[in-house]
């Protein structure tokens, strides 16, 4: 069965000012768009990797082509980010239980959050900085291309919480290289009722 896109989960402009509705356009039914066609088009080349979930193909990636990393995580990934993010006005804020492992583990909020862009901004390249859940633990780590911690060669595997996507595409029409701007910006609205969700369900 053919991958699909996914719709976004709020207008394209619903973010705004922090990321704008030209941005979202572009970056959703155009590059989001392109790697969703160009997994099928990988899954049609390849039939091993006929009815599998990109799940299922992370977690044999390193046996796999190089256009099934590259498109699937493409797709996973955008989905991940896209829907880590809401309108400030839903976005929530973290659980006891999540902020409580922030304080524990990453130094409270205000350390967490600027290591969290340290990450974005200390990716060389493109790539994404995430906020994973590793034995138990709350770790920031970032990946390059479209890389992510499922895949069975990740060097920081975990279960993802939150990404931070900092390839061009995903700022550079409103911040052109003020990537560190983009990354402030983020924060205003990170979708914190999901991550609430994903970290109860990674520490259950």
């Amino acid at each position: 069965m053919a991958f699909t896109l996914p719709p976004l989960p709020y207008a394209y402009d619903a973010l705004e000012p922090a990321i704008d509705k030209e941005t979202m356009v572009i970056h959703h039914d155009k590059h989001h768009q392109a790697y969703v066609d160009n997994l099928n088009k990988t899954v049609d080349a390849n039939p091993e990797l006929a009815g599998l979930s990109m799940e299922e193909m992370f977690a044999k990636m390193s046996s796999l082509p190089r256009a099934a990393r590259n498109n699937s995580g493409g797709v996973w990934n955008h989905t991940m980010f896209f829907d880590g993010l809401a309108p400030a006005d839903q976005a929530g804020a973290p659980s006891p239980a999540l902020a409580e492992a922030i304080d524990r583990d990453l130094g409270g909020m205000d350390k967490f959050m600027a290591d969290f862009d340290a990450a974005g901004l200390g990716q060389f390249g493109s790539g994404w900085a995430w906020l994973i859940v590793q034995d138990g633990k709350l770790k920031i780590i970032n990946t390059p291309n479209q890389d992510n911690p499922l895949m069975d060669d990740a060097a920081e595997p975990g279960a993802p919480l939150l990404c931070g996507d900092v390839w061009e595409h995903a700022y550079y029409l409103k911040y052109q290289n003020r990537r560190a701007d983009f990354l402030k910006a983020f924060w205003s609205v990170v979708n914190w009722n999901r991550i609430n969700a994903l970290f109860a369900e990674a520490t259950a």
